[in-house]
């Protein structure tokens, strides 16, 4: 029902702008869409899908930390459609933000497309065979502070380093600190705290589910709201898009009931 639901609000859409819009529909189009680097699996199977719904439209998918995909949106990359790992950086590109949310009032977000797409849960991995015995963040917590246990997560400026300093906030730990003796290494995106823990070069790393999930890695413990709150990824349509129309209908899609599935599939729970 949500895939026929997501289609006819994309037909309607269409019809609403007139034959022309369905005339400009028919011809190829390139819709360049900029999401989380751990969206990576899930989006690249729903373009194949997708090509089956809409023949003339291709998807060039950019994947990377959603703060870097900001700053490229900020800085005069193409893009129509971009789905962050967390409110933060979509919030930065929303006039509709306040001040506080969006410091520099950027612009970028057209109105009325922004949707909460998404939520994912951040876990804690193992490598395979869990050498070092690790089973819930407490645990971690312990090595850490003993000094047995390496910790693998992301830089400062990406989704899911800022939900694992809360993380560590939350058990009354200095990241600086720590750092310094050596328990902690970084990755500029979740893809690449994944490697280093499904290459053992880490005991441990703090990454998303849906990426545990996707690298066939063991999930020893998963963070509730009150340690690091929920992990949203928005979604929307932005004003620089050269295809709005055609960027509105895939967003719609997104929310049907055949991506979800998808989306579903390796963890994700659907929101939109």
């Amino acid at each position: 029902m949500k895939k026929i639901l997501a289609l006819v609000l994309a037909f309607c859409m269409m019809a609403a702008l007139g034959s022309s819009a369905f005339a400009e529909a028919e011809k190829p189009v390139e819709l360049i869409v900029f999401a989380a680097a751990s969206m990576t699996e899930t989006l690249t199977q729903i373009a194949d899908l997708y090509k089956e719904i809409a023949p003339n439209v291709t998807l060039v998918c950019n994947f990377d930390s959603s703060g870097t995909l900001k700053t490229q949106i900020q800085e005069g990359a193409d893009c129509d459609v971009f789905i962050s790992a967390a409110p933060k950086q979509m919030n930065q590109l929303d006039i509709s933000k306040d001040e506080t949310a969006n410091p520099d009032r950027l612009d970028f977000v057209l109105e009325g497309t922004r949707v909460n797409l998404l939520e994912n849960k951040v876990a804690l991995a193992v490598p395979e065979g869990n050498p070092k015995n690790i089973n819930s963040y407490d645990e971690l917590v312990g090595g850490l502070k003993d000094g047995s246990v390496m910790l693998a997560m992301g830089n400062s400026d990406v989704p899911v380093g800022q939900y694992t300093q809360k993380i560590l906030a939350f058990y009354d730990l200095n990241e600086e600190d720590l750092a310094k003796t050596g328990v902690i290494t970084y990755g500029s995106n979740v893809k690449e705290v994944t490697t280093q823990v499904s290459e053992a070069t880490v005991d441990c790393g703090i990454i998303y589910g849906t990426d545990a999930f996707s690298a066939g890695l063991t999930v020893v413990d998963t963070a509730t709201a009150e340690m690091c709150g929920q992990v949203i990824y928005p979604a929307a349509v932005l004003n620089i898009s050269k295809n709005p129309d055609v960027a509105k209908a895939f967003l719609a899609y997104l929310q049907g009931e055949e991506a979800s599935a998808v989306f579903e599939s390796v963890g994700f729970s659907p929101l939109a």
